[in-house]
């Protein structure tokens, strides 16, 4: 038996390893884009390309949120963009469940799966997430932590996901509260 790792756990640990360039200590995210067994790009979250970093200059604070970084999904994009790389049914593994902006970035750019590692976000942005997904016919999983004995699938899609008190259906468009 292959003690090799599966491609889907390859990428992610790439992705993992990417994160570590973040120059947000807020949160850590990777994420890598991939085709046909192929990387086409990276990118991890930090400043708009020559500007100062949180590292250096401390965040630029929001509604909570840190808004002087590019989340590592975009960065991935811009990266692939601006070196004419072509991303239209790629996956990109990204090391935090997107959140909506860059789910939108993600779809516009035409990639068509998700697999990410670590959940973010509210329920109602979940919500929105699954939606969005499925009126765009974009696949999000959530890779699963890997055991040696693994016999059971190692993914959980966004479609069947129980997050909270919320479960969406794939039959309907309805996200129903659970009792």
């Amino acid at each position: 038996m292959s003690t090799r790792k599966r491609w889907h756990r390859y990428f992610m640990d790439i992705a993992e390893k990417v994160a570590t360039r973040a120059t947000c200590d807020r949160k850590h995210v990777g994420a890598v884009i991939v085709s046909d067994k192929t990387i086409l790009s990276t990118g991890y979250n930090g400043s708009i390309r020559g500007a100062p970093h949180c590292d250096d200059v401390g965040h630029m604070m929001e509604d909570g949120h840190c808004i002087r970084t590019v989340h590592a999904e975009v960065n991935a994009v811009a990266q692939a963009a601006r070196n004419g790389v072509r991303v239209d049914g790629a996956t990109v593994y990204v090391t935090l469940l997107p959140c909506w902006s860059c789910f939108k970035t993600i779809a516009n750019a035409g990639i068509k799966k998700v697999i990410f590692s670590e959940i973010y976000g509210t329920e109602k942005e979940f919500q929105r997430l699954a939606l969005a997904a499925k009126a765009t016919n974009i696949e999000i999983l959530h890779l699963l932590e890997e055991t040696a004995n693994a016999t059971v699938a190692d993914f959980v899609s966004i479609h069947t996901y129980d997050i909270v008190d919320y479960r969406y259906s794939r039959d309907s468009d309805e996200v129903e509260e659970n009792n």
